[in-house]
């Protein structure tokens, strides 16, 4: 299973400088560990199996499982160079101020939304994790408690109100 981290390098999304969660880091060694043993192992033995059924040149299955082998190894490629590349979050130090990493409140219509300013990779807006190259991101990096960080929708401006930096 390919995780969404590694979905979003192999789509584009990485940059040559990402910032990513210790946790994030740790997922992707997790699953470059089983794309280099578990995976791999998989392909090798329906290489095997295909083999056995003769000539080569006619084998869809020997075909198919080649061209599960070259995808897995350039999976293995892109990760390991992901992971050459990463900056790794860690908890601000700074709570006066919002960063890659900070952990805060909102409040916008009436109603208070705690977020987290993430990489891109690791974005998922309905989880609270605002990548910090969106213009929801980019709006609240730097504020601070009190401040307000108006952003243009398709709707009309949005406006939220930093309540608290929690971390």
């Amino acid at each position: 299973m390919i995780c969404a981290l590694h979905f979003a390098f192999c789509f584009g999304k990485m940059s040559s400088k990402e910032y990513i969660s210790e946790e994030g880091l740790e997922k992707l060694k997790q699953e470059l560990e089983n794309l280099k043993t578990v995976k791999r192992q998989e392909i090798a033995q329906r290489l095997e199996e295909a083999k056995k059924m003769g000539d080569l040149s006619e084998n869809a299955e020997y075909t198919e499982a080649r061209e599960a082998q070259e995808f897995n190894e350039r999976e293995i490629a892109e990760m390991e160079d992901l992971i050459k590349k990463a900056i790794v979050i860690g908890k601000t130090k700074n709570k006066d101020e919002i960063q890659i990493g900070s952990v805060f409140v909102v409040k916008s219509h009436g109603k208070e939304q705690e977020l987290t300013i993430v990489g891109s990779e690791e974005a998922d807006p309905i989880q609270g994790r605002i990548s910090n190259e969106s213009p929801l991101g980019k709006a609240f990096l730097g504020k601070k408690k009190g401040d307000d960080a108006k952003i243009k929708t398709p709707k009309g401006e949005a406006k939220y109100t930093i309540e608290k930096i929690i971390s």
